[in-house]
């Protein structure tokens, strides 16, 4: 008899803002990373480990990434810190497979950028607006348990124009109190690996304790595991006999 295999989860997280800023600290004391990796880690099916920017390769080695179904990734303060063959390596597997969740201002992540082929660019905002995550996707399985909308009472603001390709499908648009929109939730395919990218989760808010944001990475989590490690290959081949 067969078994069902987890997922395996590899949630990555810069690991800065929590050691420097005290406001950040007492909201994560163990980490961004760590408080998503402990919410997926409460959902049956995963198997979740963290990894974080000064682990050496930055916590994603060959055998982690081989390891890895699907990865989320955090970052802000140290973008180009991030070495380049640890970027060629992530995306390779996401073209052989392995999902990739993009959360907040990784959007100008290398590894997003890499992908996307374009600028992520956008306007922006720190102050005290609410936010209004509009499900505008209502039978994709990342919303999967939820209602018409998600409201945080605080975020930083993300304001359109965003530099981004056109969606392959596009899940979420988030109002904010200064009148800004924002796509916040949208999908994307880049080989055989499934891309996407959730905007809310500023590092002074708390926003990552909150239930449906939780649910959300997780259920964007089990849509982004493909089960495929299609390797790049460019064989010369025989014709076949008619």
């Amino acid at each position: 008899m067969s078994t069902v295999q987890p997922i395996r989860v590899t949630v990555w997280g810069e690991f800065r803002h929590e050691k420097n800023n005290p406001k950040v600290a007492a909201i994560y004391p163990q980490g961004m990373h760590q408080t998503i990796a402990d919410a997926l880690g409460r959902c049956a099916g995963f198997s979740v480990r963290t990894a974080t920017l000064d682990e050496p390769e930055h916590g994603l080695s060959d055998a982690v990434l081989d390891q890895t179904d699907v990865l989320t990734w955090w970052g802000h303060l140290a973008h180009d810190e991030v070495a380049d063959a640890v970027v060629a390596k992530v995306r390779r597997r996401v073209l052989e497979g392995m999902g990739l969740i993009v959360l907040h201002s990784a959007h100008y992540s290398k590894i997003f950028l890499s992908l996307m082929g374009d600028t992520c660019s956008l306007s922006w905002r720190e102050a005290s607006d609410k936010e209004r995550l509009w499900v505008v996707c209502p039978s994709h399985p990342i919303v999967r348990g939820l209602g018409p909308f998600i409201e945080l009472p605080t975020e930083e603001m993300y304001g359109e124009p965003f530099g981004i390709p056109t969606p392959d499908e596009l899940i979420f648009i988030s109002w904010f109190t200064g009148g800004e929109v924002f796509r916040s939730g949208a999908t994307w395919r880049r080989g055989n690996g499934r891309i996407f990218y959730f905007r809310p989760g500023h590092e002074t808010y708390p926003t990552y304790h909150h239930p449906e944001i939780q649910q959300v990475i997780a259920n964007a989590v089990a849509w982004a595991h493909s089960g495929l490690r299609i390797k790049d290959d460019a064989p010369n081949v025989s014709p076949q006999k008619p």
